[in-house]
């Protein structure tokens, strides 16, 4: 029997998989745990929605028990950088709040995702949230992850009944560094994932966007190979 049927046979899981690097491990380690992945990807508009394609590798690659790709347009509310006509920042890492961020996403896809969990009998729902090497997203938080949590027993039907959610977030406290090298560890392959906010026109990660700047310094710091092509070398 496959690791992927032995896996998927364990009890459910729901990963919020969007297809970067840190939802890619995330739903390795909750595979890993023994879960059988439900994995959840949110198809906003996203400008880069070449992660939407990773994601539905991942899963398959994965093992997982059920995959479910939602349509959400959030480009009719606009107010960031990758749902609006707003250019990428590509000078380095900004200070406080970038334009990158999307309102509200991770409060929203959480959500989301519990109701996901919930319709499929999971009590366990898995986040690849990172409060450490991030772009200052407030989403990201332990505070918020926690409040949710609380939010998510009280306004559901197996919360009510005593059955709560546990949201987990493994790589809450892990630099990049540590990210790309639990990557190494469960042997997947960088190249499987995307975290480019801003492509080129041939499909191209960036190179130069504050994910791609993250993912590369945590891959170099690391020690370990980033098998994406970039266009640009600058780190």
């Amino acid at each position: 029997m496959s690791e992927a049927i032995r896996h998927a046979a364990g009890s459910p899981a729901a990963v919020l998989l969007s297809g970067g690097l840190d939802s890619m491990v995330v739903a390795a380690l909750a595979r890993e745990r023994g879960h059988a992945i439900h994995a959840l990807s949110i198809d906003y508009g996203q400008r880069h929605r070449r992660e939407i394609d990773a994601a539905r590798a991942i899963a398959e690659r994965l093992g997982a028990a059920k995959h479910v790709v939602l349509r959400l347009d959030l480009t009719v509310f606009g107010g960031s950088a990758l749902t609006a006509d707003i250019a990428v920042p590509k000078r380095g890492i900004e200070d406080g709040i970038p334009v990158t961020y999307v309102p509200a996403r991770n409060l929203v896809f959480l959500a989301l995702t519990t109701a996901f969990a919930e319709t499929a009998g999971a009590r366990d729902l898995f986040i690849g949230v990172n409060a450490i090497d991030y772009s200052g997203y407030p989403d990201c938080r332990p505070e918020f992850i926690a409040s949710f949590a609380e939010t998510a027993r009280l306004g559901t039907k197996a919360g009510a009944e005593g059955r709560p959610f546990a949201i987990h977030a493994p790589l809450q406290y892990m630099g990049k560094a540590e990210i790309a090298a639990e990557c190494a560890r469960l042997g997947l392959d960088p190249a499987w994932s995307w975290s480019c906010y801003d492509p080129t026109p041939d499909g191209i990660a960036c190179g130069a966007c504050d994910s791609c700047r993250l993912r590369r310094k945590g891959f170099a710091e690391a020690g370990v190979a980033d098998s994406t092509p970039y266009a640009e070398d600058a780190v």
